[in-house]
């Protein structure tokens, strides 16, 4: 990787910040994969463009021919998934013995990409740490605002709390009276802003429906999360 030319090593940095990744295990160790027909959709957005000294990328064509210029420098590695319990995202992954680039292949990260932040963030912990541990310390004004800040936040994490519970036990309730029940604040752990989690005030329960090409549309870097996918909501 330190040998490639600097415009490939801008490619590889745009689809390292870029793409969306899977999780897999490749020797014991959890790491981050993609599907080959997910980068060259990347190469291929307008943001890519705009990027100076990289390949020039117009076509399916060009950018099959950068990505497979880019494995020889382990960048990335073609592997294959196996194992992992049905439905699980955390796939075995082993690394082929022929690499190739193909649009319907799989292809684990080696690049980490700048590593800046991580050393940024870990001085900031430290940091951190070092002034928790002089709290006793501080001026009595910070000391006390520390504690009402505090008290604060642990309220309004209480009501969070209460506001679940309540809209549990009214979704039960309106599950057996009114089905297919009613949720109080739908979008609540739902991926939005915080406005949006709290519109609109109530919202009907629409059992989701089994989706056959899940295991595809999540290859196209289509991720929904957890707690979101679970259920689907339709507003009145």
């Amino acid at each position: 990787m330190e040998k490639a030319p600097p415009n490939l090593l801008k490619v590889a940095k745009y689809l390292r910040s870029t793409l969306k990744t899977r999780q897999g295990i490749l020797n014991g160790k959890r790491v981050e994969y993609f599907k080959g027909k997910t980068a060259i959709k990347a190469l291929l957005k307008g943001s890519y463009s705009k990027i100076k000294g990289t390949p020039k990328v117009t076509n399916e064509t060009e950018a099959f021919e950068v990505l497979e210029e880019i494995l020889g420098y382990s960048f990335y590695a073609r592997v294959e998934r196996s194992g992992g319990t049905e439905g699980s995202r955390n796939k075995n992954l082993t690394i082929t013995n022929v690499q190739l680039w193909a649009d319907d292949q799989y292809y684990v990260w080696f690049y980490e990409g700048s590593q800046l932040l991580n050393y940024l963030g870990g001085f900031v912990l430290i940091v951190l740490v070092f002034v928790g541990v002089l709290f006793p310390l501080w001026p009595p004004i910070l000391r006390n605002s520390v504690w009402y800040l505090s008290v604060f936040i642990l309220g309004l994490f209480g009501v969070f709390i209460l506001l679940a519970v309540v809209r549990l036990v009214l979704f039960i309730i309106t599950m057996i009276v009114v089905p297919p029940g009613i949720w109080l604040f739908p979008n609540l752990f739902e991926d939005v802003g915080f406005v949006d989690s709290f519109i609109p005030l109530w919202g009907w329960e629409v059992p989701k429906k089994k989706d056959d090409n899940k295991d595809d549309n999540e290859d196209e870097g289509t991720y929904e999360d957890d707690a979101s996918s679970s259920k689907k909501i339709r507003d009145l």
